[in-house]
């Protein structure tokens, strides 16, 4: 079995919270992403994808992406745009579309257990993008964008 832990977030201090506020970074294309932080400069999208302000033709998965991303990270720290929690802690959170609630809880899970098969997989991932995603990581040293995970209905998590 899994185990959810908590974490220390780095999350935006409320008042710049709707200028982070960005989409999943493979939700938009290069074009979309470069329209969205056009004249945003806290957006979230210049972690997430940073090759928006770097050339067009700047390959995605290039060293320097990975540099942006970091620098633009750490900019909006030192800004404080972006503040770490004092303390690990599990965060709800509520998502709301149309007439369709979701609820849910942020936390960690180990890589071990998704390797050794405790979190099942429902999807197969492209290797590329794994690896993408993990360059970033390592180059941020942040995880910046969540990865979904469902439970089966449990009355101790509700």
């Amino acid at each position: 079995m899994a185990l959810l832990r908590p974490f220390r977030a780095l999350r935006p201090r409320p008042e710049h919270a709707a200028a982070v506020a960005a989409v999943p970074y493979d939700v938009v294309d290069a074009a979309e992403a470069r329209a969205l932080v056009d004249g945003a400069p806290h957006s979230f999208l210049r972690v997430g994808r940073a090759e928006v302000e770097l050339p067009l033709e700047t390959d995605p998965y290039d060293p320097a992406v990975y540099r942006r991303a970091a620098g633009n990270l750490a900019r909006l720290r030192r800004d404080g745009v972006l503040v770490d929690e004092a303390e690990p802690s599990l965060y709800v959170y509520r998502l709301r579309m149309g007439d369709r609630t979701q609820t849910g809880v942020a936390g960690c899970f180990s890589v071990d257990e998704y390797e050794r098969d405790a979190i099942r997989k429902h999807e197969r991932t492209r290797q590329a993008k794994e690896d993408d995603r993990t360059r970033h990581i390592l180059a941020t040293g942040a995880q910046t964008g969540p990865v979904f995970l469902i439970h089966r209905a449990a009355a101790a998590l509700d």
